[in-house]
């Protein structure tokens, strides 16, 4: 008798064990949140122009920069015209930085009597790898490249038929 008295108690002892380690439950919550930001936009301020290019029987090429420096080789420029990158506004959340995609490699000027064509490749830009936007949300990015004039060039007024299309994405 006194050993399933003792038994029993044992037994007690351990389902009160079992009952309590199976009562002990810890519960924790987590909160969510989220932050909307301004969406990042691109508007053009100016676009390319290599200005009045004078053609050779050889042809050439006409380097424009970011910065607006032009340097032609193998053709000549007319003077007092002006020449300009193609500068765009970047805008969106302040310090934030972003990526910059052009979308082209080459795009296409034709002459829209002859039917003529030329080439804007070799694309470079400032800033020079991604951007970062300043403290009010916004800045700028210029995109120069090279005009590839043929030889004998087709004179008249050529104009894009492909578009330098840039893409912009916050990182």
């Amino acid at each position: 008798m006194k050993l399933l008295t003792k038994t029993l108690l044992a037994a007690s002892i351990l389902l009160a064990f079992a009952l309590n380690a199976n009562a002990q439950t810890n519960t924790v919550s987590a909160e969510a949140a989220a932050t909307i930001i301004s969406p990042i936009t691109i508007s053009v301020d100016n676009n390319m122009n290599f200005g009045y290019v004078g053609a050779t029987p050889a042809g050439g090429t006409v380097l424009l920069q970011p910065d607006g420096t032009i340097t032609p080789t193998g053709v000549s420029l007319a003077s007092g015209i002006t020449t300009s990158p193609a500068i765009f506004t970047v805008t969106g959340e302040p310090s934030f930085t972003y990526s910059i995609t052009l979308t082209n490699a080459s795009i296409v000027l034709t002459e829209s009597i002859s039917s003529s064509t030329m080439t804007v490749d070799t694309f470079t830009r400032l800033p020079i790898g991604d951007g970062t936007l300043d403290v009010t949300g916004n800045q700028t990015l210029r995109i120069g490249g090279t005009l590839n004039v043929g030889a004998s060039q087709t004179a008249g007024l050529y104009e894009n038929t492909t578009d330098l299309e840039v893409t912009v994405n916050y990182n």
